[in-house]
């Protein structure tokens, strides 16, 4: 008798990019591709090279915000449809160049997602401003010394 299957839990059906922010696999359309390059014989019969394609355009996963912060990121990445498109070559099996690039997909979806860091104008301090005064005039004086002939002159 065989082992009762089990059906995979909920959360493989979906990429966590950060906490809050899934993206549903069925929205991932993978295609496999021979990969080019050298490699001898195998390489013209197998088709290893796995291409990813995810619409940001269509994807319900973000919200209006994080999509617009997501195209404004990517938008070197996108095509004319707003669709991401990810390749992956590295080795010779299908299955780990698929693991490979979604992997990618996550990173870069991650990248994208991340707010700036706001930047907190910062003021000079007074002791930095009188050093950095004080070495301008000893440098001067320095020059003017050398314009008079110096103290051996």
């Amino acid at each position: 008798m065989a082992p009762p299957t089990h059906p995979r839990p909920a959360r493989d059906s979906e990429l966590s990019i950060r906490p809050g922010v899934t993206v549903p696999r069925h929205e991932l359309t993978y295609r496999a591709s021979r990969s080019g390059g050298p490699g001898g014989q195998h390489v013209n019969t197998s088709s290893t090279r796995v291409e990813l394609t995810w619409s940001l355009a269509t994807t319900r996963a973000l919200s209006a915000e994080l999509k617009a912060r997501a195209t404004t990121k990517l938008a070197t990445r996108l095509d004319g449809d707003g669709v991401l498109r990810l390749v992956s070559d590295r080795t010779r099996s299908q299955a780990q160049n698929k693991e490979d690039v979604t992997a990618r997909f996550v990173e870069v979806l991650r990248a994208a997602l991340t707010l700036p860091k706001v930047r907190r104008a910062t003021k000079v301090s007074k002791g930095v401003k009188a050093r950095r005064l004080d070495d301008k005039r000893r440098h001067s004086a320095k020059k003017a010394d050398r314009r008079r002939g110096g103290a051996d002159g």
